[in-house]
């Protein structure tokens, strides 16, 4: 991406830095050695030559046409994206990749992208993540681009907000709050709001030291000391104080409340291990496509949105196999990288559909330029949740209307088993299903059993969630041969005839 036409360059930047890259006006650059055989020499000039930059990732913030949004009458809320890497840690590639994403949750969070920089350092700044001279760079960026707001790619420390904040002159958040503003937006049922709530609240409360000179704490007693002097000594409890504490207690009243709604997910799943209705839970990255392929399998019309966390509260839609029986498919939340642990501790309750099912249904983006990084990023979670390592799992990589040959050769050769579908066009599902299908648990009790004509309704049961062998219409009643659960069994040996 190129500079801005208003912004200039420091004339005694290295040369081979002036394009695309912004050289700090700040550091001292120093002479690079002129040993052409000190390799170590060169490699430590490197670094800190790459230090002394910030990168500009491309394609971030560049202008677009914006015929389209012109009838908005709310200006959006522009936004200077930032992050640190380290080659310690991760490659410059993965960098710029977690900074695309980081601009779509910007974008689905209602914000325009106006730039995105990258810096290369052993670590993050312990007092403004940047380091002051990049600070007051990143500042002069944030003015020319006329942002409201600067968005990094890390999980800050209050101090380092605060200090970036007093730098730039403008709002500082990092990723976590966005991915929460993200869901709070989204959230519709009951639970999900509260779900939500519960996970800002915890996220806001080690974060409210130094909000304002209102919240710092007053001296009581000999707390003053004995110069301060009358009228110095408060009453104790400050603004502060009184925060937390209503935190504290909305905090412990939501999961009170998340607790109190677990009975009414249990009938339901109670409802479906009644019938032995078998589950497939649908899982993957935000944005794979989970809901849209769900609703292919199904024939369903759930929510579809080309949005990052579009689906937030759990979906079951019920679907037929080919041999006639019920199963039931589960639409999750989908995951992210660095998914923050608050939500992570707030949605256990939905993720208690993954840890319940027979079959997960493990969908990724095959259109994404690292689809096996995401697929990292899911299973990271799902081995936090207790009972999953032993179910049965298919992938699928979707979008295959967006994928080229060699991406599918690419694809079959890492990972032979899986599916390539589509969703859009439809392209693999009957193979999927016929996968799927096949793993789904059989019912492990087999009855042989002449039932009246007055069970019509429990013979509509053994077909529905039963696996028929024979049905047979006689004079004297319906003879059935089946293998169906253990609570269906009873049922047909209570109404059957001799």
């Amino acid at each position: 991406m190129t500079q801005p036409e208003d912004f200039e360059t420091n004339p005694n930047d290295d040369p081979s830095a002036s394009d695309g890259v912004l050289s700090s006006q700040s550091d001292v650059l120093l002479e690079r050695p002129l040993d052409p055989g000190a390799e170590s020499h060169d490699l430590a000039w490197e670094e800190r030559e790459q230090r002394n930059q910030l990168k500009r990732v491309a394609g971030l913030g560049e202008l677009k046409d914006v015929t389209e949004v012109e009838y908005r009458k709310v200006r959006l809320e522009r936004v200077v994206l930032v992050g640190v890497w380290s080659s310690a840690v991760t490659t410059a590639a993965k960098a710029e990749e977690s900074l695309r994403e980081l601009a779509a949750l910007a974008e689905t969070a209602g914000a325009v992208v106006c730039d995105g920089l990258l810096q290369h350092r052993f670590k993050p700044d312990a007092a403004t993540y940047v380091g002051s001279g990049k600070a007051r760079e990143i500042a002069d960026i944030v003015a020319v681009d006329e942002a409201d707001t600067i968005i990094v790619d890390d999980d800050l420390a209050p101090s380092q907000r605060r200090a970036l904040e007093d730098v730039a002159k403008v709002k500082v958040v990092d990723r976590t709050a966005v991915i929460l503003d993200i869901f709070a937006q989204h959230a519709t049922s009951r639970e999900g709001k509260a779900q939500v709530e519960l996970a800002q609240l915890e996220y806001m409360l080690p974060r409210l030291r130094g909000w304002g000179g209102s919240l710092s704490r007053q001296a009581g007693g000999r707390a003053a000391g004995a110069d301060a002097g009358i009228g110095s000594r408060g009453p104790g409890e400050t603004k502060i104080e009184m925060d937390r504490r209503v935190i504290r207690s909305r905090i412990a009243r939501l999961k009170r409340q998340i607790r109190e709604m677990a009975p009414a997910r249990e009938v339901k799943r109670g409802s479906r291990r009644r019938y032995g209705l078998p589950t497939v839970a649908v899982v993957g990255y935000t944005n794979a496509g989970k809901s849209s392929l769900t609703n292919r399998l199904t024939g369903s019309a759930e929510l579809v949105e080309n949005a990052l966390f579009a689906t937030l509260d759990t979906a079951v839609r019920r679907a037929t196999s080919r041999d006639g029986r019920f199963y039931a498919y589960v639409d999750t939340v989908g995951f992210v990288r660095r998914l923050p642990t608050q939500l992570v501790e707030a949605f256990k309750s939905t993720l208690e559909e993954v840890a319940e099912a027979d079959v997960i249904l493990h969908v990724v983006d095959g259109s994404h330029p690292d689809p096996f990084s995401q697929i990292d990023a899911v299973n990271a979670v799902l081995a936090d949740i207790p009972g999953t390592e032993s179910i049965p799992r298919v992938v699928a990589f979707n979008k295959a209307d967006r994928i080229d040959g060699a991406t599918r050769a690419r694809l079959g050769e890492l990972d032979p088993e899986a599916h390539v579908v589509s969703a859009y066009s439809g392209e693999g599902i009957d193979a999927l299903r016929d996968a799927i299908e096949s793993l789904l648990p059989t019912p492990n009790v087999h009855v042989e059993a002449l039932l009246p004509y007055s069970a019509g309704s429990l013979v509509s049961q053994i077909r529905e969630y039963g696996k028929v062998d024979a049905v047979e219409y006689l004079a004297e009643g319906v003879r059935v041969e089946a293998d169906v659960s253990d609570r269906l069994a009873a049922r047909v040996v209570e109404q059957s005839i001799g």
